[in-house]
């Protein structure tokens, strides 16, 4: 869909970049080491000499010792007292991991479906009752205009420096409206008539401004107030709109229990402070007579086809013969004079033929009222349908909680009131629902694509559990990221949580390896956990760090074409920085309780050595406390 447009070309990038690291590391870095000499104490030295390099190795020299320091008097009791009371570990572990989603569930963390990313364009699109003049529209236009040259103004003179660089006037068209419409196949046509028109100001680049175009649209709505009989003026001040974040589509045969419905609605949805610009998808058309027979004439038998016929005859004509004159054909109509269609006093004196031959008054069997014909019919399963929109605003209200409460309360009450009424919602609610079903199952996909690569090199089953245990925590690192970044949940958070997936197992991949390793030459379980956790935290931490601070630039930059990727960026950022500091303590620890599991169930053997070392047994309590022994 349109979401999978815009997300398409990250991971393409990504796996092409992955491709190419994985050949320079296995082809180019060897070569490059292979031309280092080893310097005096073990440290690689290249060509050259001087100061500079000596105060480069004092420096590795230093921070090397600082990591030593670092793993011996805090990683390595930590670990040790953690795997000594792992059941209690992996309790505390999963409470967490139960409090943080906790706040997401609760709405402590509220999640939109796409962050509202402003553009350097502000927007008023107006839409007057079809037949409107060019002239009254004009007129409503220059309305807008001149509210928006204030507003230019005064801002000017709170800033100190003007923010509006153009503004474009139409009438006519909506070219804005036109735009955005070709990214989504599913929008209405937008229509070049007399009754439409907008106002677009292009302001400064964000950089350079201290007000927000959200800002700029709230106070210009403001000013301009309401417009006479205008049937829908909105403000826009978003670069991308997925559809109005509360999009209701009403369904029902009845067209005025379905208008009457849609009337409702709108003023329940004007009772939520932070929606605005409520409006529906209804637009009347030009004026017409509507034609309906009276009681009297249905007893009669007479049909509406019928009366509609024979005023048509009257009025249009009806052709009875056809006359050819050389080449061409001339119709023969039989009508009223012309002087008699030019009144519609005529229709209140014409005399109406019913099925048996009779002739009645009009006025007897049938009646005719001035009305507006609906400017396009839009059907849902063969149903009437009206949408009911409204956008909201982010920092106010929340849109999903608008919704659950329609759901629960709302909607269902309208339905028993008109007996035959249906909803669904659109907009960005279809949008979100069809993208969280699509994302959910490219997760599982990649869950299981992940855990067959880790089964296949380990021979084992059970293992890769081990691995993808940093999966669930890297999800708290992307919820405490987004809280301590000020920012909400968003569909993009979501797809960095799915990269976050194949990123943060790299780490559990490595201590688990080298497990086995050690296990293979011999070490008993408990002595090959804590050894592995101490050997590889250089490694795990370091390269945990370089991403995180590779992902940094992003999660600082201001301008408005970064506001995609931000959420993205922190859920990868933080979820690896957090799942890395988890994973030095629960993969050893989730590693030991599986060892238990599976000695329980007789299976002691389950985690040794895929190629059957001599890995050692493990006898251990039950309680939280209990003290682990290796034997040989």
């Amino acid at each position: 869909g349109n979401m999978g447009k815009v997300m398409k070309q990250i991971p393409m990038v990504v796996i092409l970049t992955l491709i190419f690291s994985l050949l320079e590391s296995l082809f180019v870095l060897p070569a490059h080491l292979a031309h280092l000499r080893q310097r005096d104490g073990g440290m690689p030295e290249s060509a050259g000499g001087g100061g500079v390099r000596r105060s480069w190795y004092r420096f590795q020299d230093a921070f090397s010792a600082g990591m030593t320091r670092l793993v011996e008097r805090s990683y390595r009791p930590s670990l040790r007292w953690a795997t000594e009371r792992r059941y209690l570990t992996f309790a505390v572990g999963i409470a967490a991991l139960l409090l943080v989603l906790g706040l997401v569930a609760g709405g402590h963390l509220r999640f939109t479906f796409f962050p509202a990313v402003e553009a350097d364009n502000v927007v008023a699109v107006l839409t007057m009752p079809q037949g409107t003049s060019v002239e009254r529209t004009s007129a409503a236009i220059r309305r807008i205009e001149t509210a928006a040259a204030q507003l230019r103004q005064e801002i000017a003179d709170e800033e100190g420096q003007p923010i509006v660089a153009h503004t474009l006037a139409t009438v006519g068209a909506q070219p804005y409206v036109a735009l955005q419409s070709r990214h989504s196949p599913a929008a209405p046509p937008v229509p070049l008539a007399s009754h439409v028109g907008e106002v677009n100001l292009q302001l400064v680049p964000a950089e350079t401004r201290e007000i927000t175009a959200v800002e700029v649209a709230r106070r210009w709505r403001e000013l301009v107030g309401a417009i006479p009989d205008a049937v829908e003026l909105t403000f826009t001040s978003e670069l991308f709109s997925s559809g109005a974040p509360v999009n209701v589509q009403l369904a029902a045969r009845d067209y005025d229990s379905l208008t009457r419905a849609a009337r409702e609605l709108k003023a329940h949805l004007g009772t939520y402070p932070g929606l605005y610009d409520i409006g529906d998808s209804f637009r009347a058309g030009k004026e017409e007579l509507q034609l309906s027979i009276r009681p009297q004439g249905e007893a009669l038998g007479l049909t509406l086809a019928d009366l509609a016929r024979q005023v048509r005859q009257g009025f249009y004509g009806e052709e009875v013969q056809r006359v050819q004159r050389g080449r061409d054909e001339v119709k023969v109509m039989v009508r009223y004079p012309a002087a008699d269609r030019r009144s519609l006093a005529t229709l209140e004196n014409m005399r109406i033929r019913l099925p048996g031959g009779k002739e009645v008054p009009f006025a007897t069997v049938a009646k005719a009222r001035w009305s507006h014909a609906p400017a396009t019919i839009r059907r849902v399963d063969r149903k009437r349908s009206i949408n009911v929109t409204a956008e909201a605003s982010l920092a106010e209200i929340n849109p999903n909680e608008v919704i659950r409460a329609l759901k629960s309360d709302y909607l269902p009450s309208l339905v028993k009131r008109y007996p035959g009424l249906s909803y669904t919602f659109e907009g960005e609610q279809r949008e979100q629902a069809d993208t969280l079903a699509s994302l959910a199952r490219g997760f599982v996909l990649a869950l299981i694509l992940i855990y067959a690569l880790l089964a296949i090199p380990f021979r084992s089953y059970l293992q890769p559990l081990v691995v993808m245990t940093a999966i669930p925590f890297g999800f708290i690192g992307a919820i405490l990221g987004h809280l301590l970044m000020g920012f909400d949940l968003t569909i993009l958070s979501l797809f960095g949580v799915v990269a976050l997936t194949g990123v943060v197992v790299n780490d559990s991949l490595v201590m688990v390896d080298f497990i086995n390793r050690k296990r293979e030459a011999g070490i008993s379980l408990v002595t090959a956990v804590q050894e592995a956790g101490v050997a590889r935290f250089r490694a795990i931490v370091l390269t945990s760090l370089t991403t995180f601070l590779g992902l940094t630039p992003m999660l600082l930059e201001k301008s408005m074409q970064a506001r995609f990727l931000i959420p993205m960026a922190t859920s990868l950022a933080f979820g690896v920085l957090f799942a890395t500091a988890v994973t030095m303590i629960m993969v050893p620890v989730c590693y030991l309780i599986l060892h238990d599991l599976m000695r329980l169930f007789g299976h002691s053997g389950a985690l040794r050595s895929r190629r059957g070392g001599a890995g050692g047994d493990v006898v251990a309590g039950s309680g939280s406390g209990s003290k682990v022994e290796a034997v040989a």
